[in-house]
């Protein structure tokens, strides 16, 4: 059974007709071709998948499309501006957090939620806040730094 939703994703309205049973992530991948959100777990353990909903960093592996009707959504896709990247991303690539980019795109957006609501976390802060996000390459250490390194160019905005 299929039912209408209309959702806004990187500033674009949407009108689909989706599966009840359908999730978020695969109405992203599939519907809509943003597949910066990768399908990991499916169990909402690794974070790969994340998205921001409404302002909160969620897993959409979890969330069935039909829950998210009227909502804003911000993938990867919708953070460079252009050619320009995001503070967030260029911070990755300067601090060495990206190494295969598996989880760099549900780590940025875990990270753009985190600095929206603390814009001066410590790093003891950031470790709890990315503590949902499993990366296999970079140790986490450069992950942190980037996050604390963008946070001031964040702060502002």
């Amino acid at each position: 059974m299929k039912q209408p939703i209309t959702f806004t994703v990187n500033g674009e309205v949407h009108q689909l007709e989706v599966e009840t049973h359908k999730t978020l992530l695969d109405t992203l991948r599939e519907d809509l071709c943003l597949t910066g959100a990768k399908e990991g777990c499916d169990a909402g353990d690794c974070g790969v998948c994340t998205i921001i909903l409404d302002g909160r960093a969620v897993n959409p592996c979890l969330i069935l499309a039909v829950e998210a009707r009227g909502k804003e959504i911000t993938t990867i896709e919708g953070l460079a501006q252009g050619e320009q990247l995001h503070p967030l991303q260029e911070a990755f690539i300067q601090h060495g957090a990206v190494q295969c980019g598996f989880c760099s795109p549900g780590m940025i957006l875990t990270a753009k939620a985190l600095l929206a609501d603390n814009p001066q976390p410590t790093a003891q802060e950031v470790k709890q806040a990315m503590a949902g996000n499993l990366c296999r390459c970079t140790g986490y250490e450069s992950i942190v730094q980037a996050i604390l390194g963008a946070a001031p160019q964040l702060a502002g905005r």
